[in-house]
């Protein structure tokens, strides 16, 4: 008898287990507090500015086209200061020059592969693709289409999960877009988590108002791929003095040589050690 209640004890525990990981595994947005404290985004803003001249002191690019995709509901303009920065350290940035980001269709995707092969053609050279939130989702789906165009992805808070419900920006998205986006009806945008075969950085952090970080995390994968957690708001990752080191370290890099980021020294602090599993 005692043996059987040990046994049943211990499958009650293994199942309770089981339980715990699919609750922690299940999609779910961010804290409400995190997303009530996305105003924080204003002192990255002004901490971006105060650290402009150092900033200006990263690695500097090899002149090759980077276009930049704003998220979800954002312009060209909010990616503005780090298009600058970009162009100081010596690349050649480019907005996305579609308005205003809210609808995505065939009629957006066509514009989107029109743009990259113009670039692409009039440099010579693979296109670097740098998306904010929904625009990150953007770049690494252009970057399956087209991966002989593209150099690397670089993604910012962008909600990569097959599972809409890590973000909380879900409902406004479905309510302009519907359920099935048009781009999915034809058979795209089905394996959002899924990495193109290019290059990839998720840039994420636990402090997400808008995308649970979890949401953002890439799996392993053959192709290079990585993330890096850093201490930021996800109004604030366009702009945060931390993720424009981790940019300017990622492009930096020689088209066709790749290594995972490693943070300088005396900037180690700015980033995360945690587990993102």
């Amino acid at each position: 008898m005692t043996g059987r209640k040990t046994e049943t004890s211990k499958d009650t525990n293994m199942a309770a287990a089981a339980s715990a990981r699919t609750q922690a595994e299940t999609a779910r947005p961010p804290n409400r507090i995190w997303t009530l404290a996305e105003g924080r985004a204003v002192f990255e803003l002004g901490a971006f500015f105060m650290a402009r001249p150092l900033l200006s002191h990263l690695p500097k690019g090899d002149g090759h086209t980077v276009q930049v995709l704003p998220g979800f509901m954002a312009t060209d303009t909010s990616t503005v200061p780090l298009r600058r920065l970009l162009t100081k350290l010596g690349y050649d940035a480019h907005g996305w020059n579609n308005g205003r980001n809210v609808r995505v269709d065939n009629a957006l995707i066509a514009r989107l592969e029109s743009q990259l092969k113009r670039l692409n053609d009039e440099s010579g050279r693979k296109v670097s693709l740098v998306g904010w939130s929904l625009g990150g989702v953007l770049a690494r789906e252009l970057a399956k289409l087209h991966p002989d165009r593209v150099r690397l992805v670089i993604s910012l808070g962008s909600p990569i999960s097959d599972d809409r419900n890590h973000t909380s920006a879900a409902r406004l998205f479905e309510m302009l877009n519907g359920k099935e986006p048009e781009a999915m009806r034809g058979g795209r945008f089905r394996r959002l988590g899924e990495a193109p075969p290019v290059p990839t950085t998720s840039i994420l952090t636990k402090t997400d108002g808008i995308v649970h970080w979890r949401g953002s995390v890439q799996k392993p994968t053959a192709t290079p791929a990585e993330n890096i957690e850093v201490y930021a708001s996800h109004l604030g990752l366009g702009v945060n003095p931390s993720v424009m080191v981790a940019i300017a370290d990622r492009l930096a890099q020689p088209d066709g040589v790749w290594a995972p980021f490693a943070p300088p020294l005396a900037l180690r602090m700015l980033f995360p050690r945690t587990s993102l599993t």
